[in-house]
Formats: structure tokens, C-alpha cells, sequence
């Protein structure tokens, strides 16, 4: 057996950085009017089932309970647990990978796929690859990689990013993605019309011949049960299907957050994660695979268990929750701020509200490029109600706004302009003649505001508040002095 040892926490690598600071991101992407219309369809029509297939379960709170307390306990044993995995699926005629970062990783399947001769795999739809830049390491090596999951395909033709966990290509309409078709595929009727039956079945026969003639497949998962050795991949199309049953070699990279306990726990997820992701009461497709079955699908069958930064979060007592996540999206959809920037404003694999939390949790808050995502929230809360394994969101973004001042902090060896905000804060709500003395520059306050009583510029750090609102003239007395006079009247 292989030695795990999980202890010595690092940074993530691959694609969980933001490209730009999200403010600067999310200005740009909030004048996409079209993207912004077709995110909102797609979001209000996907919570809206997940509300009606939710209100179905009288106990619904109790599965979500239930969702959690697996995940907080495997999370508490995750290295016992994933040596058991690895015992039972090596048994089963498995091979077992350990990948400390996403260069391992990449390296690893590299040598898997050549060793086999091919220089083209097919894929199912997979966070962690994306995450590792699988794809585009592999296309330096010579290996064409072929996405079969019809957004992440539409994704790839079009020469663009995934902008949602579970609807990659939620950001394009019908008649967009008519239009990538017809540009990029080989072979594709000129007359292709935008109709979804027409669309799907264009991806059909753009596939059908890699499915057939594929040597590898590369997939994710769902999960991984630690008792049986067994794999487990849910999805809507039957790509992946095809995927996990035709070709002879078969790769599955896999965050190692992902492992669950028992074979009786996919009872609680088989009910939450299909209500709360595509709002249905179960997904098409549910495949299962425990390591080789002889003369019956791949017989070289291998996980590559990925760290990338997941015990550096592990090893966060207040963010390790949000590597119970399984990847649902229903944050995303419910997420006010999401809605309005799309998922590319957050430049890392993981977008929305999960994304904020989880990508600075894998690198390390203290890492420039991921300093602004913990901000990327209203925290108004709608991301814990919709979770199905309760991760309190807004909770860790709190901590980890902290976390990124403090981190600031040590930068600096002279006080920032926050510091001095919240120093000065603090001495005037320390006493009450404090504040007193402050209320008396309120009538400056006016003055500043000019004819129309709005101050719309202020200098400095608070310049980031009126560059998207205005703040009304002050009163011309404050309650205090208003309540003081009221009381000398009577």
C-alpha cells in the first residue's frame, strides 16, 4: 500500500487564480448584456425545478443534515479513509496515483496515455482536470483531448472557458452555440438550424467516431467509496457512459475531498445532488465502477488522487468545510452577484460563491491573485440556504476577508489607509464624546454635498464606495443633538 501522508499543506496550482482583480472583471462583464440575459434564464429556470423537486421531500433539512455530517466526518478521517479506498480498489484491480499538485497530476496521465500508444483520449465532463489545465498539457505533448459533455464541447469549440460548475457553457444561447457549430465542426450541415433536437444531434454524429475509436478515456467523479473501492459518475447525456464502458484505458482524476465512507452513503447524495443541481428527482445517469471486470469495460483502470491545495484548506479549522462541497452549483444559482458578473469575472476554474471561498482556500488568501474573490459577495446569505450540505458561505468569506487584511498587513510596513479608517472607527465609537465631537463636522458634510445634497466622489480608499453610489448630505443635526433639544422643549 502506498504511503499517504497528509500534513504538510500547499499551495494550489493550474487554473485557480484570478486573471485580473474580480472588481475590475466583473465592471467589464456587467456590460455584456447578452451574457447577463442568458444567465438569468438559466439561473431562474434551474432554481426554480430545484424549489419544486426540494418541496417534494418532507425531509429535506434532515438530508441535508445528513449530507453534512458525512462529509464533516470524512473530512475529520480523510487519510484513513482514503487509504481504505486505495486498498479495495487495488484489489479490485485498480492502479492508485498520488498527485501532490497539478504538474504531478499532468505528469501522471501524460505518461498513463502514451504508455498506451494513442495520441488522442475522450473525456467526460471533469472540474478537476479543468482545474489542473489538463487539456492544454496534454496538447503540448502532442495528445488531442476530445470533451463529450455537449457544454463542455461547445466550451472547447468555441475556444472559451467554462463559466459554471455544472452548465459550462450556461453563458451562450441556442443560436450562439448554432453559430460556434457551424464554424468549428468538421462535418456539419450548412442548414443547421438553432433547435436543440437539431443541435444535440449535430454533437452526435461530431462524436459518435470518437467514442468508437477512442483507446482512452479520461473522467472525474462524483465520489469514490472508501469500503468497496468503487467510482461513481453522474450525468444527463450518456457520454459518459460510452466513455467509461468502450475504450480499453481508463483515467480518473479525482480530488481526494471526494471519497465517502460507506456504500449506504450514496443514499443521502443520490437525493441531494440531483434536486439540487439540475432540479431533477434523479439524473439520467449513474455510473458505477469498482477497478477491473474481466472482458467487460476498460481493463486498464486508473485514479489519480489529487491534493493541489486541498489539505492546505483541510488544515483551515474555519474553511475545511468547503471541501464538503459536491459540486452542485446551487449556490451559483441562487447568487445575486454571479448572476449579474458570470462565471469568468472569477477567473478560477471554481466560479460563484463556492469559487470565492474555495479557490483562495487552495492557494492561500495570501496569494495576490486570489486576494479579491472573498469580496465577490453581498453576503445576503442565499448561497448556505441553498447548499445541500450546509456550507456556511458567508461565514468563511467573512474569515477570510480577515484573513486577506491581515495578510495585507504583513506587507506593509507602514499603516494602510484601512488601518487608519478602522483605528480612527474605533476611538470614535469608544465613547460617546467621541462621536459627539465628529457630529459637529456634520454641517461640512452638506456643504461638501453641493446643491444637490449628494456627496458623489470621496478621496482615498473610500473612493470605492461612491465609484458606484452616492452617499445622501448628512442631516443638519445628528439624533443626538435632535433629542437633546426635544428633551430641553418639553
Amino acid at each position: 500500500m502506498t504511503q499517504v501522508f497528509l500534513g504538510m499543506p500547499a499551495g494550489g496550482q493550474g487554473n485557480l487564480f484570478e486573471t485580473e482583480p474580480f472588481p475590475k472583471a466583473a465592471h467589464r462583464e456587467l456590460g455584456n448584456t447578452q451574457m447577463r440575459k442568458n444567465l438569468r434564464h438559466a439561473t431562474h429556470t434551474i432554481r426554480d425545478k430545484r424549489l419544486n423537486v426540494v418541496g417534494e421531500l418532507p425531509d429535506w433539512e434532515e438530508l441535508r443534515d445528513a449530507g453534512s455530517a458525512i462529509k464533516n466526518l470524512t473530512m475529520a478521517n480523510l487519510e484513513e479513509r482514503l487509504e481504505e479506498f486505495e486498498k479495495n480498489f487495488t484489489a479490485r484491480g485498480g492502479v492508485v496515483h498520488w498527485a501532490r499538485d497539478a504538474a504531478e497530476a499532468n505528469k501522471i496521465v501524460t505518461e498513463l496515455v502514451k504508455a498506451t500508444g494513442s495520441n488522442e483520449v475522450v473525456k467526460v465532463k471533469s472540474m478537476a482536470t479543468q482545474e489542473i489545465g489538463l487539456n492544454e498539457h496534454l496538447e503540448t505533448e502532442g495528445i488531442e483531448a476530445f470533451e463529450t459533455d455537449l457544454a463542455e464541447l461547445i466550451v472547447q469549440l468555441g475556444n472559451d472557458k467554462p463559466s459554471h460548475i455544472l452548465v459550462p457553457a450556461i453563458h451562450k444561447n441556442r443560436t450562439e452555440v448554432r453559430d460556434i457549430f457551424l464554424k468549428e465542426m468538421p462535418v456539419v450541415d450548412p442548414n443547421l438550424t438553432d433547435e436543440p433536437a437539431k443541435l444535440a444531434e449535430a454533437a452526435r454524429k461530431h462524436l459518435r467516431k470518437k467514442f468508437l475509436a477512442a483507446k482512452v478515456a479520461i473522467s472525474g467523479a462524483n465520489f469514490a467509496l472508501a469500503d468497496t473501492g468503487t467510482l461513481g459518475v453522474v450525468e444527463s447525456e450518456g457520454n459518459g457512459r460510452m466513455c467509461l464502458t468502450l475504450p480499453e484505458t481508463l483515467i480518473t482524476v479525482m480530488g481526494i475531498e471526494k471519497v465517502l465512507p460507506h456504500w449506504e452513503d450514496i443514499e443521502v447524495f443520490m437525493q441531494l445532488l440531483p434536486r439540487s443541481s439540475t432540479g431533477e428527482r434523479m439524473n439520467p445517469y449513474t455510473s458505477l465502477w469498482t477497478g477491473v471486470s474481466e472482458d467487460d469495460g476498460p481493463q486498464n483502470v486508473h485514479i489519480v488522487l489529487l491534493d493541489n491545495g486541498r489539505t492546505r484548506a483541510l488544515a483551515d479549522r474555519f474553511g475545511r468545510t468547503a471541501l464538503n462541497c459536491i459540486r452542485c452549483s446551487a449556490c451559483m444559482n441562487v447568487c445575486p452577484v454571479y448572476e449579474r458578473t458570470g462565471g469568468h469575472a472569477y477567473g478560477s476554474t471554481y466560479p460563484g460563491p463556492i469559487g470565492a471561498i474555495l479557490s483562495p482556500l487552495l492557494t492561500g488568501i495570501e496569494v495576490e491573485e486570489n486576494g479579491s474573490l472573498p469580496y465577490a459577495s453581498s453576503l445576503c446569505g442565499a448561497c448556505y440556504d441553498a447548499c445541500p450540505v450546509k456550507i456556511n458561505i458567508p461565514e468563511i468569506l467573512v474569515h477570510l476577508r480577515g484573513d486577506d487584511v491581515d495578510a495585507n498587513r504583513d506587507k506593509h510596513k507602514i499603516p494602510t489607509q484601512m488601518d487608519l479608517l478602522m483605528k480612527g472607527g474605533s476611538w470614535a465609537l469608544g465613547k460617546g464624546k467621541n462621536i459627539g465631537l465628529l457630529e459637529k463636522a456634520l454641517p461640512l458634510g452638506r456643504l461638501v454635498s453641493g446643491k444637490d445634497k449628494k456627496i458623489k466622489k470621496l478621496p482615498g480608499i473610500a473612493a470605492g464606495w461612491t465609484a458606484s453610489r452616492d452617499i445622501p448630505a448628512p442631516p443638519s443635526k445628528s439624533f443626538r443633538d435632535w433629542w437633546s433639544d426635544e428633551k430641553e422643549s418639553k
